[in-house]
């Protein structure tokens, strides 16, 4: 698909996958400072219902970057305006993560262009461990306003 080619309502994109490791969990707590032992304790962990260290919630909502995505290419003038995510399943160490993105609807609101995804992470058990949105608002991106000029 060309960068030019408008986004559609009903078109679906992939982003990365990646198998989490000990070095995420680790890199995540560093970077946000959330060291609750749930994360990394194993001994802690294994007093819990899960029995293993659980990824971190809100690492799992950063895998579901739309910039990261097939769609990277047809972004342009786009901007990040809202996010929601439901927590269906844990992930652990090992757990393959591959995020799918829809475009549910595109809607004007006065002079602004909002755009809707879905949001999924499955697993490599094609499990949904995390669904959701982001909602994006059209600006004008610089290269738009200096063709228009």
């Amino acid at each position: 698909m060309s960068q030019d080619q408008p986004l559609q309502e009903g078109e679906t994109f992939d982003g990365p996958s990646k198998t989490l490791t000990d070095a995420h969990f680790l890199f995540f707590s560093g970077l946000t400072g959330d060291t609750h032992p749930i994360h990394y304790d194993v001994e802690y962990a294994k007093a819990t219902k899960y029995g293993k260290p659980l990824a971190h919630g809100l690492l799992l909502v950063s895998m579901t970057a739309l910039g990261a995505s097939t769609a990277r290419e047809r972004l342009d003038g786009l901007v990040f305006v809202e996010q929601g995510s439901k927590f269906l399943r844990p992930a652990v160490v090992g757990d393959t993560i591959r995020p799918r993105f829809a475009l549910e609807r595109i809607w004007q609101e006065g002079r602004r262009r909002f755009y809707r995804f879905r949001t999924l992470l499955l697993n490599q058990r094609d499990e949904a461990l995390l669904e959701g949105y982001h909602v994006y608002q059209l600006v004008k991106s610089r290269s738009t306003k200096e063709a228009a000029e």
